[in-house]
């Protein structure tokens, strides 16, 4: 009975077991930390990957922000005439796709033969007027 009564670890096999089980859960719960982590770069890598247009089935299409079922169908139903050369072609036969749906679909990942939309102008800095507008006067006393 000495054995199980309080003194050192390595004299109490109860004890010793018990911390040999505590270091193998806790060698385990990294590994499934590691292995969380890993999926979840994979995951997000993939949540940024492009969607090329003359590729993409409909559920492809409809991952990008704003392509909805709709949208989706007038796409693949235009891409029956031929692939897409470039952004211009792709607005000029889908109805709905203009110069601002383009810079949209674009900036969500959408891409013509490879390539990204170009033509949209860059937005305005903050705290900066758009362009074309004549800055604000203060008003008079």
């Amino acid at each position: 009975m000495a054995i199980f009564k309080g003194g050192a670890a390595s004299n109490n096999p109860a004890r010793a077991c018990n911390s040999a089980v505590l270091a193998t859960l806790e060698k385990l719960m990294n590994l499934v930390k590691i292995l969380l982590a890993a999926l979840l770069a994979l995951s997000s890598a993939f949540a940024f990957a492009a969607v090329e247009v003359n590729k993409a089935n409909q559920a492809e299409l409809e991952t990008i922000k704003g392509v909805g079922p709709a949208m989706s169908a007038k796409i693949l139903e235009a891409r029956k005439a031929g692939a897409f050369k470039d952004w211009p072609d792709l607005a000029e036969r889908v109805k709905g796709i203009g110069s601002g749906n383009s810079a949209k679909f674009s900036g969500e990942g959408l891409t013509v033969n490879g390539a990204a939309f170009a033509g949209a102008p860059a937005p305005a800095a903050r705290g900066t007027a758009k362009a074309g507008t004549a800055p604000k006067q203060p008003a008079k006393k």
